[in-house]
């Protein structure tokens, strides 16, 4: 299979976040992507280098205010008096009433869920280069590739349409899909990482023509909280093509792949023409997040059962951190959607 990816990713490299008050390092550093592509290399995957798509599709995904925000916020903050080095909002507004703030600080808390997203100066360069390799994988797709794994980082399906959170700040996979959109009347993203994608969710709630589904641990007591209940099935015209099916703690690989099963029927149901998933590893049993079970062979068994839609096929890599085993389980992964195939 051929990746792609750009070593721009390492431009973004925070340093901390805060866990129940506390500060600690930031695990979505660069050698996840390092780890993961030394994998990939020598399990006989070619490496592409994306192209720059420019802005327009961004455009689609993300309000322009957004945009602006990432693009110019790190220059701006550091005029603060006492700035930090990295942007991290100290004020969040509950529910946005009318207005949107002037000031550095105000719009970081107005564009920034969570204290996870620190913004420096090469934050803006990386997440671009993450964009772009998720519309270059879309791109060979569409020019007749069966399948394309953009190893994107830093990953984005936390990333709403004007709102940054757990790590993410632009949608890879939201974009891949949209990009899909061009050749392909219905398209699915399917998300197996232990965090529901929540701004994929958002992004696509009220749209009959991109179908959402998501497999992840119970948000009752898990990241993201607030978003990824079973309740929660689209609105408007999207009503119906949203499907969330949240996971018990710890669920292991023969359960998570019965659950499995009704995602890809509803999928097949759908009638999708195309296919994004959004490729989390960090459902694995050794994962520091702990939320599910997964075992470096159950990888391969769920990518093999997803290869069999026969449908053209992104895979767009967002969480999964540091184990030993964080290689094994995307050349796990990626062996077994070959055989599915």
């Amino acid at each position: 299979m051929k990746i792609v990816h750009s070593p721009l990713n390492a431009q973004h490299d925070p340093k901390h976040f805060l866990v129940n008050g506390s500060i600690q390092a930031n695990p979505e550093v660069p050698q996840r992507a390092e780890m993961l592509l030394h994998a990939a290399e020598n399990a006989g995957h070619g490496i592409v280098d994306p192209a720059d798509h420019g802005t327009e599709l961004l455009g689609k995904i993300h309000t322009r205010r957004y945009l602006t925000f990432l693009e110019r916020i790190h220059e701006r903050w550091q005029r603060q008096p006492n700035a930090s080095d990295e942007v991290i909002p100290n004020v969040h507004p509950i529910v946005p009433a009318g207005g949107y703030p002037d000031s550095a600080a105000g719009q970081a808390g107005f564009h920034m869920t969570d204290t996870a997203c620190p913004i420096s100066k090469g934050t803006w360069d990386a997440v671009r280069a993450a964009a772009n390799a998720a519309i270059h994988a879309a791109d060979m797709v569409m020019r007749g590739d069966r399948e394309a794994y953009a190893l994107c980082r830093p990953p984005g399906h936390h990333a709403s349409s004007e709102t940054a959170g757990g790590f993410c700040y632009l949608n890879n996979s939201a974009l891949a899909a949209q990009h899909l959109r061009r050749n392909h009347d219905k398209v699915a993203v399917l998300d197996v990482d232990v965090h529901h994608g929540n701004g994929t969710q958002e992004i696509f709630y009220r749209r009959a023509d991109v179908l959402t589904v998501s497999l992840h641990a119970d948000p009752v007591r898990f990241y993201p909280f607030f978003w990824g209940h079973a309740s929660e099935t689209g609105a408007d015209e999207g009503e119906g093509f949203n499907l969330n099916l949240p996971q018990p703690r710890r669920t292991a690989d023969d359960d998570y792949l019965k659950a499995l099963h009704a995602a890809l029927e509803r999928i097949t149901d759908y009638g999708a023409e195309a296919l994004v998933v959004a490729l989390g590893l960090d459902a694995y049993e050794g994962d520091p997040f702990e939320g599910l079970a997964i075992t470096t062979p159950g990888f391969g068994r769920i990518a093999e059962a997803i290869a069999g839609l026969e449908l053209p096929t992104v895979l767009v890599q967002e969480g999964g951190y540091l184990s030993p085993e964080l290689g094994d389980n995307l050349v796990s992964f990626l062996d077994g959607f070959a055989r599915g195939r």
